[in-house]
């Protein structure tokens, strides 16, 4: 990243390295082209337009899961990006659009497929998320394969179904599944094909593709070789083609979150530094108890201090950080490793403003790629139908006494 005293000199402030991104893209490609799989960007993990644009020639299409994402895929390039959708909230008011913008359907449980299918637009190829009762985690908050889930037709069922022939199976392409989080072994996906091929060898000569999800994080050509042993196995034994839509692995480690101390204190015989961001800038950190990696070499001695952020949340702390030398008010501090699901999910809690967005090129300095104000805070509390209510215009009789 470039170093802290050369970033924007206004805080909070998300940075995300577009070189970073490039380069893992880039190395998606050529996996995905020696083995013939497909590559997605679940755009989920950060939806920025320019980033979309940034990936576009890289990949073969994008991952949503909601009308508003395929709305906002659906602009990126010549519109001729593949577009998959998978979700559990489909409605039927927006499903003649989502037909209309989805090339792929991953309809989510048997009565959405059955439902929902004659809204689809021809050419649209509908399939369906299994849940193929494999965990590989031990945090239940992030694991599709929980007892009770709501994600995807349980893999034994479907089976049933398909037996029986009281489902419309000559109208089934593909097949979705997702069930790992932030693994960096493909032992899972390895697994998780055997299972299904083994329950769904009589059916899957019939498809034509199959998407193997995301979760799983990577860093060279080597971490690579499993997916592509999957894929090209795939391929060969069922002629199917095979989808990969990794989110957090492409955008993950290009963002940093950068923060000024605004603050400092002593309490309990600790030091405190309040930063101008928060855990509604990261929730992750709230939602998960996660501590933020920092972008500084913590050295093994040196100073202690507590950085919390700035709002009245009790528990709006990013925890304990050391520094080589002790902290003053104006000093910057970076958190690396956000840019997946960060700015996606914060929020402008007690009314403080959101993160501006700068790009960096990893050579020339930072472009201001988009930035808040008052008016788009205002905006979201303000009614549309009528001006800001003036109580004082109103009859005193439209008001109940105290």
């Amino acid at each position: 990243m470039p170093p802290i005293q050369e970033l924007p000199p206004a805080t909070p402030a998300f940075v995300y390295d577009e070189s970073r991104i490039l380069e893992t893209a880039r190395l998606l490609h050529r996996a995905g082209t020696a083995s013939g799989c497909r590559i997605l960007y679940s755009i989920k993990s950060f939806p920025f337009e320019s980033v979309l644009g940034l990936l576009e020639p890289w990949v073969d299409g994008f991952s949503v899961s909601s009308l508003f994402e395929a709305r906002l895929a659906a602009t990126i390039g010549d519109g001729g990006r593949s577009l998959h959708i998978s979700t559990p909230g489909l409605r039927r008011e927006e499903m003649s659009e989502i037909g209309s913008l989805c090339g792929f359907i991953g309809f989510n449980s048997l009565g959405q497929f059955r439902r929902f299918l004659p809204f689809l637009r021809n050419g649209s190829s509908a399939g369906l998320r299994i849940n193929p009762k494999l965990s590989f985690l031990d945090d239940r908050r992030y694991d599709p394969c929980r007892e009770f889930s709501k994600l995807g037709v349980p893999l034994e069922e479907l089976e049933r179904v398909l037996a029986k022939g009281d489902f419309p199976g000559n109208r089934l392409r593909g097949l979705h599944f997702h069930n790992v989080f932030s693994s960096r072994s493909f032992d899972p996906l390895q697994k998780t094909v055997a299972r299904i091929e083994e329950s769904l060898a009589d059916w899957l000569p019939e498809l034509e593709w199959l998407n193997l999800g995301g979760g799983y994080l990577f860093e060279t050509e080597a971490d690579l070789q499993g997916l592509c042993e999957v894929a090209g196995g795939l391929r060969r034994r069922w002629d199917l083609d095979v989808y990969f839509e990794p989110g957090k692995a492409l955008v993950g480690q290009a963002g940093y979150l950068v923060a000024s101390v605004i603050d400092l204190f002593e309490n309990d015989g600790k030091l405190v530094a309040i930063l101008d961001t928060a855990v509604n800038h990261h929730p992750e950190t709230f939602e998960y108890q996660i501590r933020p990696e920092p972008a500084w070499d913590e050295p093994g001695e040196g100073q202690v201090a507590i950085l919390a952020g700035c709002t009245c949340l009790a528990g709006d702390v990013f925890g304990e950080y050391r520094f080589e030398r002790p902290l003053v008010l104006g000093d910057r501090v970076a958190f690396q490793n956000v840019g997946a699901y960060s700015l996606i999910k914060a929020n402008r809690f007690n009314g403080y403003n959101l993160p501006a967005i700068y790009a960096w090129d990893g050579r020339d300095g930072l472009r201001l790629m988009k930035s808040y104000d008052y008016e788009g805070y205002a905006s979201q509390w303000t009614a549309d139908a009528e001006a800001p209510l003036d109580y004082h215009s109103r009859n005193v009789r439209d008001y109940p006494k105290p």
